[in-house]
């Protein structure tokens, strides 16, 4: 299955994190909310400017400015 980084997903898209290749807070700030390797997402919907991304993630809502979205690889899932 493919690679793709998070702002490079579509609406309704949805994959499997599998690596956040940030460190320091931006890192920490990510991991703390829940965006680890093994975790699905799918993306919900866009703003009008494509930015931010709201996504599901387990069970929940949340959203992402696409220059966090940017250190995260999600392998996308067939539908």
């Amino acid at each position: 299955m493919p690679l793709i980084n998070l702002r490079r997903m579509e609406k309704k898209q949805s994959g499997i994190i599998r690596s956040v290749k940030v460190s320091g807070e931006l890192g920490r700030r990510i991991r703390e909310m829940g965006l680890v390797p093994g975790t699905e997402i799918t993306i919900q919907g866009r703003a009008p400017l494509n930015d931010p991304v709201a996504l599901r993630v387990m069970g929940g809502t949340l959203t992402l400015r696409n220059n966090e979205a940017d250190y995260i690889v999600v392998e996308i899932k067939n539908s």
